[in-house]
Formats: structure tokens, C-alpha cells, sequence
């Protein structure tokens, strides 16, 4: 078998997988796990920084690139959420 045909396996059955058990959770846990999921998309961008690393543009690079600007919308979506959620237990001033 080859690697691309393993990976596309793999991707398959993670989407599957992953809209699986999206849909099974209850709508009132979906934004603390949005909270938990920033700390995923932090090592996404840590591993796209690594993939882009170097000088020379090639699909790496370029598919680098790609997952930092992804990830970094996804964790600025997501504190954003949360700091919306997080307001809504504040107390109101007077």
C-alpha cells in the first residue's frame, strides 16, 4: 500500500469519527469544548511552523502556511467564544 492511499484512509475515518462524536454531544458542552480545542489548534500552529520552516517554496511550505492561518483563526474564534461565554456568568455592576 502506498503512504497516500494509508493517509487517505486515515483522513476518511477521522472525519467520520470526528462528525461522530460532534454530534453526539450535547449542545450545552459544545463551548468548553471549544476551550479545550484551542489548545489542539496551538499544537496544529506549532507543527505548521515547522512544516514552513524553511526558505524554499515548495507544497509544504505553502500547505505550512495554510494550516497557521487556519489554525490562528480557529484559536482566535475560539478564546473569543469563550470570553463570551465566560461574560455571561459576570455579575452585573450597578
Amino acid at each position: 500500500m502506498s503512504p497516500l492511499l494509508i493517509g487517505i484512509y486515515v483522513f476518511a475515518l477521522a472525519v467520520f469519527v470526528g462528525f461522530e462524536i460532534i454530534t453526539k454531544i450535547p449542545p450545552t458542552l459544545h463551548t468548553p469544548l471549544m476551550s479545550g480545542a484551542n489548545a489542539v489548534s496551538g499544537i496544529t500552529i506549532v507543527g505548521a511552523l515547522f512544516c514552513a520552516k524553511t526558505a524554499n517554496v515548495d507544497l509544504a511550505n505553502i500547505l505550512g502556511f495554510v494550516a497557521i492561518t487556519f489554525a490562528t483563526i480557529n484559536v482566535v474564534g475560539g478564546f473569543m467564544v469563550t470570553d463570551r461565554m465566560l461574560a455571561m456568568f459576570k455579575s452585573k455592576g450597578k
